[in-house]
């Protein structure tokens, strides 16, 4: 997976601690976990993920054209309004995640570090005769994140793509230094990630693996509609939501807090009551250590693990799980 080359300026601010794999590039904490977080829910402060790709779609046909690609309805997406959606395999495996919106002349996306020249080289070969340019943005514009219930002025000018979890800003990454001195105190990528978790939301290349279809964590509804036309990938997106049930399913843990280490990408899954011999039932997709509620997790498991079973991460981390994902 290409990564952007170019580290955050924000790498240079007091106590910043740089963060490894899939988020290489920004802080992973300023020296304050938990007093990041707490900005964070508290509504202050913002998010560095200048390390996210940028991808810009312009022309006449943009929405129509994307309307065709992805599993999200935005032929009459209204300027402004957010959205996500999905690109998925010819099998109906998630291959993008695309974070929306439109500014009446450009639709921006904000997708998964290192993501983008894959995607672009996709979009590239389905323009045919569509009125449509699609250019990789990443050099020129920064992902900042102002939580939700952020009052902080956003600079004039600046594409804003705002949720119930709170603000995107498409950033002139020129711009960056002087937006973090006048709208701190900056929060790391551990501090969103264990808000991300608490949230229940998924994340390309932790929840997703080859083979992960969008019902298993919950993508239904929020990146695909299931009422409009085709898309690559459809057959099995409607077969499943009307014939059947996914394989797996997305679900929360609550971890052991006496154990000192999180469990890694990968960690495998298990019923308590089998033991660390038992059968793995699923595996850890990301982990974090949160400000309220210590040590959480998501998890992909069987579709049919018991909801109330107590679970076993790795060989001793005992797990209580919360369902995400219906069984």
């Amino acid at each position: 997976m290409q990564r952007h080359s170019t580290h955050s300026p924000l790498l240079s601010l007091p106590g910043a601690v740089p963060a490894e794999g899939r988020d290489e590039g920004v802080a992973a904490h300023y020296g304050d976990l938990f007093r990041e977080q707490r900005a964070l829910a508290d509504g202050t402060g913002f998010v560095d993920l200048s390390h996210r790709g940028v991808v810009a779609v312009t022309g006449d046909d943009r929405l129509s054209w994307l309307h065709l690609l992805l599993t999200q309805h935005v032929s009459d997406l209204p300027v402004g309004r957010a959205t996500e959606a999905l690109i998925l395999s010819a099998n109906g495996h998630i291959e993008h995640a695309l974070y929306l919106v439109d500014d009446g002349e450009t639709v921006w996306a904000h997708v998964e570090p290192g993501t983008q020249a894959e995607l672009l080289a996709y979009l590239e070969s389905m323009k045919f005769f569509y009125r449509v340019e699609v250019a990789d943005r990443t050099d020129d514009f920064a992902v900042v994140h102002l939580p939700a219930g952020s009052i902080a002025e956003v600079p004039g000018g600046v594409v804003v793509r705002e949720t119930p979890h709170g603000r995107d800003l498409f950033l002139p990454r020129a711009d960056l230094e002087s937006f973090a001195a006048s709208h701190g105190p900056a929060a790391g990528i551990l501090a969103y990630e264990a808000l991300r978790i608490e949230a229940h939301q998924p994340r390309l290349g932790a929840e997703t693996d080859h083979r992960t279809i969008p019902h298993e964590l919950g993508w239904i509804g929020t990146a695909v509609h299931l009422q409009k036309g085709c898309y690559r990938g459809q057959e099995t997106v409607a077969r499943v939501q009307n014939l059947g049930k996914p394989p797996r399913r997305l679900v929360f843990l609550h971890l052991d807090g006496s154990e000192v280490h999180l469990p890694g990408h990968g960690a495998p899954v298990r019923l308590a009551a089998d033991g660390a011999e038992g059968r793995q039932l699923g595996f850890v997709t990301s982990s974090g250590r949160h400000h309220e509620l210590g040590p959480i997790a998501l998890a992909l498991v069987k579709r049919n693990v018991p909801v109330d079973a107590p679970l076993l991460v790795g060989e001793k981390t005992a797990a209580a799980q919360e369902v995400v994902v219906e069984p």
